[in-house]
């Protein structure tokens, strides 16, 4: 059976080979700065994180087992959320500073409507939450974890990983609500 791109450059990365490695970076740097950037809002502390990942990525590419086409980019977005998570409890102790009852509470069913808004905005939104609702809210949406696994991972109780996640949907649908509210009152 023939090797693929992603096999053949895999195997280039094993021995080590400079060429690849820039390639890999090149590659994949874009992607994995986004992924930072959902975790963490400075873009220093973005460029540290991702750094880190690529230093952490050329240490362990041993232990790195191909199971078939995007299970490359799947490690690297593991080792990058990891290193983000890291960056997160040194430096912001995963804590949420902000007063639980400053934000009200959303009804379960109450969905944001994110029609018209752009990727971008939404992202910035994201971003700008407190950073332990920031931090739950892209472990459930993006990495598809469960509050069971956040709880592990972070070192906090499952239902206060429920309770985060439930804020952070309740204010980014607020965010939501304001925009478009904000974008409305401009055409008017």
């Amino acid at each position: 059976m023939e090797e693929n791109k992603e096999q053949i450059l895999i195997r280039r990365l094993l021995t080590k080979e400079e060429a690849a490695w820039k390639e890999l970076f090149g590659s994949y740097s874009g992607n994995l700065a986004g992924v930072c950037a959902r975790y963490i809002p400075g873009k220093d502390d973005v460029h540290d994180v991702l750094q880190n990942s690529f230093i952490k990525m050329f240490r362990s590419i041993e232990t790195f087992e191909y199971r078939g086409s995007g299970s490359l980019k799947a490690w690297m977005i593991r080792i990058t959320v990891n290193e983000a998570l890291k960056h997160i409890k040194q430096h912001s102790g995963m804590t949420t500073d902000t007063d639980l009852a400053e934000f009200p509470d959303i009804p379960n069913e109450e969905e944001p409507d994110l029609q018209e808004i752009p990727q971008a905005v939404i992202m910035k939104m994201i971003r700008l939450l407190p950073d332990g609702y920031r931090t739950v809210f892209n472990l459930f949406v993006f990495e598809k974890k469960s509050h069971k696994e956040i709880a592990e991972l972070l070192g906090i109780a499952e239902n206060s990983s429920a309770s985060q996640f439930h804020r952070a949907k309740g204010l980014l649908v607020q965010k939501i609500k304001e925009y478009k509210m904000s974008k409305k009152a401009q055409y008017e």
